[in-house]
């Protein structure tokens, strides 16, 4: 595939944005873990970053609207390195007394993130032909859960040789480069409705997801996979590695590397079968739902560390091999003008579905057992694949432009 510009640009800049992302929270994680010595103080932080992106996600609307897209992704960027070196300023006089501070500037750049995302997945399709974007999808999900694999085990082995402070000064250098790769992008407009109230353009998205029945049963799609995916959270899985399994903590670490190796694996299939997946998006929907259910139902049940291995590749690659199709699927379904508002209202679902179903399954695992959860997450994509069938004929991709 011969990427254009447009695409190379977006795609290194939140690359390096996405980097930075990483380094920061594994620093801000540190930092608090440091001077709490509390795992809970320390958990908070997904837990702020989760409500902070719904509440950017459900306010989005009212920006995009109003400013360039571009310029909306860019001035995201700008204020992420800006509020990251106002946190390196104020890193050396924090301390037990003012570490809630670090919360207010994590909500903060989430707030930012939380609008960064739904124009991302927005300007793919403004800047990539149609016959391309499966192609172009799957490029950006293979560079993405690539910087997730590594980035993770590079941030923390960084912390060897640099403190916290200098990990987030280099965040903050990789957000101003990705600022100014942005900014280098063609614009892209989305042309408002004058008639519409603020609250009309809030709910905009909401009314055209709940009006489509192609979107509204990706919807259903979404909550049902996302609560499933809450047993991945670091609290569960490192319980399941513990108890289910009798292993060592690096296991919890090794099953981890091995999802997100999965997920990589899937972005690569979908790329370089992108033709014959073009034609039946659908069914890629419903065999990567099924095989993933099939998949985590047996690693619930397992008890051997080197099989649980397996497994989580497998949940990865079928998760991925669902997703991008899933993902193209709803790029094309409505005019790309009206992709803004339903990127946001999907990511509100998701950042909303998340937040409510990590409390649940905490207290289901506490309840039925830690293998139990997992054979639930089983069944809830059984029931995803069964959503996805029964709609087959919805979810050919349909190009409106």
């Amino acid at each position: 595939m011969k990427l254009n510009r447009n695409f190379n640009l977006l795609l290194t800049g939140q690359s390096l944005a996405n980097i930075g992302d990483v380094l920061y929270i594994v620093s801000v994680i540190y930092l608090i873990f440091e001077l709490t010595g509390s795992a809970t103080a320390a958990a908070f932080v997904p837990f702020t970053i989760t409500a902070s992106m719904f509440l950017s996600n459900t306010l989005t609307p009212l920006l995009m609207q109003r400013f360039n897209l571009k310029w909306l992704l860019t001035g995201s960027q700008m204020g992420k390195n800006a509020l990251l070196i106002l946190l390196a300023c104020l890193l050396p006089q924090l301390s037990l007394s003012n570490y809630y501070v670090l919360f207010l500037l994590i909500g903060m750049v989430a707030l930012l993130d939380g609008c960064a995302n739904p124009v991302t997945q927005t300007l793919i399709p403004n800047y990539v032909e149609s016959e391309q974007l499966l192609k172009a999808n799957g490029i950006a999900e293979t560079v993405t859960q690539s910087i997730q694999t590594a980035m993770w085990f590079v941030g923390s082995s960084l912390l060897i040789w640099l403190s916290a402070n200098d990990l987030v000064w280099l965040t903050a250098a990789l957000f101003f480069l990705s600022s100014l790769l942005l900014c280098g992008l063609e614009s892209v407009n989305i042309t408002p409705s004058k008639e519409q109230s603020k609250r009309q353009q809030i709910t905009q998205g909401w009314q055209t997801v709940s009006a489509s029945p192609v979107l509204k049963r990706i919807a259903w799609m979404d909550v049902l996979e996302t609560v499933a995916g809450t047993v991945w959270i670091a609290a569960i899985l490192y319980v399941f590695v513990s108890d289910a399994l009798s292993a060592g903590e690096q296991w919890w670490g090794f099953i981890n590397g091995s999802f997100f190796l999965g997920l990589i694996t899937g972005s690569l299939f979908c790329l370089h079968f992108s033709d014959r997946i073009e034609q039946k998006l659908s069914q890629f929907i419903f065999l990567g739902a099924f095989s993933g259910s099939l998949a985590t139902i047996l690693f619930g049940l397992n008890s051997l560390p080197l099989l649980a291995l397996l497994l989580s590749f497998l949940v990865g690659l079928f998760g991925q091999i669902k997703n991008i199709p899933q993902q193209t699927v709803v790029q094309t379904s409505v005019p790309k003008g009206q992709l803004p508002m339903v990127f946001t209202t999907l990511g509100a679902i998701g950042t909303g579905t998340f937040g409510i179903a990590s409390l649940i399954m905490g207290v289901l695992a506490d309840s039925f057992g830690i293998r139990g959860v997992f054979v639930l997450s089983g069944i809830l994509l059984a029931a995803v694949s069964l959503v996805a069938y029964k709609g087959r004929v919805l979810l050919w991709r349909t190009v409106q432009e």
